[in-house]
């Protein structure tokens, strides 16, 4: 009998293609979903190892009944009081004489797998389109959503731009319970090269250590090599965030041939001792674009709150610690 392998290589799950990678752990589960079937809805994998992945379906899937007629696009999931719910973004119905607009959407299941169905579509509407939704939940138990409001800025040239903002959400999770905030956006030189398509901050997620909390976000555009990972840290959920002066976590890695590494979400190692930032990279980094593939790194918290992942990597890794 063969010995287990002891090391990983990225891409991890042997094939699993998507973009925007969200992982979440239930009991000793590890959940993988992400932007999939971007027309019908989530599929998800399962892994006892965050390493090795096995399809298990749908998550959720459009029906006659969905908000959501199109651009089903990255899907989260958590848990609160014992339910299961998927937070996602997608298009809604056009309104006479406009264009389809995004929003942020909510479903909820009885098991982790599903399958969802919507609670609250839109869930939040602050009357812009709006994608990426992430929930974060405080120690104290306070919930907080956050996302990236997108438009387009025709001036000095034409770029896309996207901003995270941050609001409390209701106990209940009925909706936003406060003012929207703004939390990030693109201000140094590393966020917006002057080859970009896009000035964005998108994909938000939230992590907390000790009393200083931490966002990643991901710049530009998903489909050029140099979208990236960046990082702040703040007092409270809501801010004030504050970039440190190097706030770079991923960019892409030429000698790697690692394009395009973004859209991050921050796990722990089956036995809890480690971090691992998982994001997507694309698949043919000769040809940037939407097909990408799951990759996972190790993120280190240094002893002065500075993060620092371990990566990109294309060499074998030790396993995550418990795996």
């Amino acid at each position: 009998m063969e010995d287990a392998p002891r090391t990983y290589t990225n891409p991890v799950g042997a094939g699993v293609r998507m973009g925007d990678p969200f992982v979440a752990r239930f009991g000793e589960t590890y959940y993988l979903t992400g932007t999939t079937d971007a027309g019908a809805g989530f599929r998800h994998w399962t892994s006892p190892d965050l390493v090795t992945w096995r399809e298990g379906g749908f998550l959720y899937r459009r029906d006659d009944r969905s908000w959501g007629r199109g651009s089903f696009w990255a899907p989260e999931l958590f848990t609160r009081d014992g339910r299961y719910y998927l937070v996602y973004s997608s298009s809604g119905p056009a309104r006479a004489g406009a264009k389809p607009e995004f929003r942020v959407c909510l479903a909820v299941a009885d098991e982790p797998a599903g399958p969802y169905r919507d609670l609250h579509a839109p869930w939040c509407d602050p009357g812009r389109a709006c994608i990426d939704g992430h929930v974060f939940q405080d120690t104290d138990g306070r919930a907080y959503l956050y996302y990236a409001r997108v438009g387009v800025q025709e001036h000095p040239v034409h770029k896309l731009v996207a901003r995270g903002y941050g609001v409390a959400l209701a106990p209940d999770l009925s909706g936003p319970d406060g003012d929207h905030v703004p939390c990030t956006q693109v201000d140094r030189a590393w966020e917006m090269p002057p080859e970009g398509r896009s000035h964005c901050t998108e994909g938000l997620f939230v992590f907390r250590e000790g009393a200083r909390y931490y966002v990643t976000y991901s710049v530009n555009h998903y489909a050029e090599p140099f979208y990236g990972v960046g990082y702040a840290t703040a007092g409270h959920p809501l801010g004030p965030w504050r970039k440190p002066d190097d706030n770079r976590l991923l960019l892409r890695d030429e000698a790697l041939r690692v394009s395009g590494p973004g859209h991050s979400c921050v796990v722990r190692s089956p036995d809890g001792r480690e971090r691992f930032i998982v994001y997507h990279a694309h698949a043919d980094p000769d040809a940037p674009g939407g097909a990408r593939t799951v990759n996972i790194d190790r993120l280190d918290v240094e002893p002065d709150g500075t993060l620092r992942v371990r990566g990109p990597t294309r060499q074998p890794q030790p396993l995550p610690s418990g795996a």
